[in-house]
């Protein structure tokens, strides 16, 4: 179905190739997991499968990429659109019509496809994907994991025998998540559609993949069978590096197939107190972080209320952050957590409530101050960048919160060294820009950090970098409050987990108690080694060692 021989990619002013030499076929029918390091290539990768890679990107291309026996290097995108479908990360920004009916139709009506097929294929594309009764709602209204769905019907309705997707789960709830991979193995394994999925969330995706395609820097490209693949790769999801840590064999993939391997660990690790193995070690690198100026304040907040319309987002919600502690926020899609921070930071809607930090009540305060108090790097972090180069977004951080110049710049140095002063902050990886986004936001010195889904398009390297990042800023007396779906970020950096739901906390305690007494959001460790309260393979792995 997808086939491409001698494929490489080059883009001006680069001297390397992002691709090189890349010799790959995917049948019909196939289930195919792409992998690799943040900024390494993926998304070119995928890009080459339906021709926007080079005819929308630039570049150069050479070899060949055959989609449905189409040539991409003669057809170009609006050609391929029948054979192949393309569903981004943000499915919300390709939706161009109003009604979930009318998003199912609007590509075949561009395509031209007579009225009565047309009427056909909404209606099996409902049932296929379980969202017949979302047929009249607004796209708008919809969760998370019900615009995925139908962004996927978009494309399959219009005959796509093949779909492309870039980290479909990566803004996902667990729930959600698994209910656009449920959909995506039925259409591999009742109708033959032959699916491409680039994702960093592993532990998700991993065990139902047939082939798995890894990018390692220098734009070498290699594939075969998943277990071949993790033996080897760098990025590899918490349930493979516990079974690379004990030897077991064959690798397991799936959190079932690593309990039955476990016992011998389980009964190793009884009676152990999980709790005095640490998760994280020291910050070597991070002493800038650790020693900066800062003011261990906490924030308090009481009776928080955010109300859109007839919505109430957030509802009469207390809470406290404590300095020198890392707060985990989870729960679903749409359960307030995004509102909540925003109206933390004064610039959200905020319906009711109080709110203050080290005793100062910031509800009548100037902007500037609750900026100097309370800072948030939002969903996307590139939001925050709209200057023309990376030394330009740090001199006007500096200027901005009133720091000697140069002070941006030595945090971005030590959150992420060796990014140049000249390069564009959108030709970035979203490591790096995430990186110079709390760069800038660090320059003030605030003591409260407010983070939304910081982990999306990270590899397990840069959450780990991240990770170690947050908890240098917490031991340097910061309170700090991160909003995520990624279960095993929260279990490598969280002291204390928060749940919402319908915009209330229902949730409140250590992160051990926490995300051990729910299986969605339990990490993978957590429920391989269950019912003991072990979170990560860092825990287990000191633990034999003897706590070394």
């Amino acid at each position: 179905m997808i086939r491409l021989d001698g494929v490489s990619v080059w883009y001006p002013g680069s001297p390397d190739p992002v691709l090189r030499g890349v010799d790959l076929h995917m049948p019909e029918g196939e289930f195919v997991l792409v992998s690799g390091p943040t900024g390494v290539g993926k998304s070119t990768l995928l890009g080459t499968m339906n021709g926007l890679v080079p005819h929308f990107t630039g570049g150069t291309l050479a070899g060949r990429v055959q989609v449905g026996g189409l040539d991409t290097r003669t057809h170009p995108p609006r050609e391929l659109a029948h054979v192949v479908g393309v569903v981004g990360q943000d499915p919300q920004a390709g939706f161009v019509t109003d009604t979930v009916e009318e998003e199912l139709a609007y590509g075949m009506e561009q395509l031209g496809v007579p009225p009565g097929v047309m009427r056909t294929r909404v209606e099996e594309t409902l049932d296929l994907l379980s969202i017949a009764p979302l047929r009249n709602r607004a796209l708008r209204t919809l969760s998370g994991g019900q615009q995925q769905r139908v962004a996927i019907g978009s494309v399959l309705a219009a005959g796509a025998r093949a779909l492309v997707l870039d980290e479909p789960t990566s803004a996902l709830d667990p729930t959600s998540a698994e209910e656009v991979l449920a959909a995506l193995l039925r259409l591999v394994h009742d109708i033959g559609v032959t699916v491409v999925v680039a994702e960093h969330r592993l532990e998700r995706v991993a065990e139902y993949a047939d082939r798995m395609v890894v990018l390692r820097p220098g734009g070498e490209v290699v594939g075969g069978t998943p277990t071949e693949m993790m033996a080897t790769s760098l990025i590899v999801p918490p349930v493979v590096e516990l079974g690379r840590l004990m030897g077991w064999q064959p690798l397991p993939l799936s959190v079932r197939d690593a309990r039955r391997c476990a016992p011998p660990l389980r009964a190793a690790l009884a009676g152990l107190d999980a709790q005095r193995f640490d998760r994280l070690p020291a910050a070597p690198g991070h002493s800038d972080l650790q020693t900066a100026e800062a003011t261990a304040e906490d924030l308090v907040a009481s009776g928080m209320t955010v109300v859109f319309g007839r919505t109430v987002a957030v509802r009469d919600v207390d809470l406290t952050l404590s300095a020198g502690q890392i707060c985990v926020l989870m729960g679903r899609n749409g359960s307030g957590k995004s509102s909540l921070l925003w109206a933390l930071t004064g610039v959200g809607p905020r319906h009711s409530g109080r709110w203050s930090v080290g005793g100062q009540e910031l509800g009548k305060a100037e902007p500037a101050t609750v900026r100097d108090k309370i800072r948030l790097v939002p969903q996307t972090a590139s939001d925050l960048l709209y200057l023309e180069s990376v030394g330009a977004e740090c001199a006007m951080a500096d200027r901005t919160s009133g720091r000697p110049a140069g002070t941006c710049r030595a945090l971005l140095d030590t959150l992420a060294p060796g990014i140049p002063d000249g390069s564009h902050p959108r030709d970035l990886s979203e490591g790096q820009k995430l990186s110079l986004v709390l760069a800038a936001q660090l320059c003030s010195q605030p003591p409260v950090i407010l983070l939304d889904e910081p982990t999306r398009g990270l590899d397990y390297p840069a959450k780990r970098a991240l990770a170690l990042t947050l908890t240098a800023l917490a031991r340097a007396g910061r309170a700090i409050c991160v909003a995520t779906h990624d279960a095993e970020f929260a279990a490598t950096v969280a002291d204390r987990v928060l749940v919402m739901a319908t915009g209330e906390l229902i949730a409140d305690g250590p992160a051990h108690e926490v995300l051990t007494a729910s299986s969605a959001l339990a990490p993978q460790v957590s429920k391989v080694l269950t019912p003991e309260k072990w979170l990560t393979v860092a825990q287990v792995q000191r633990a034999l060692d003897g706590g070394r």
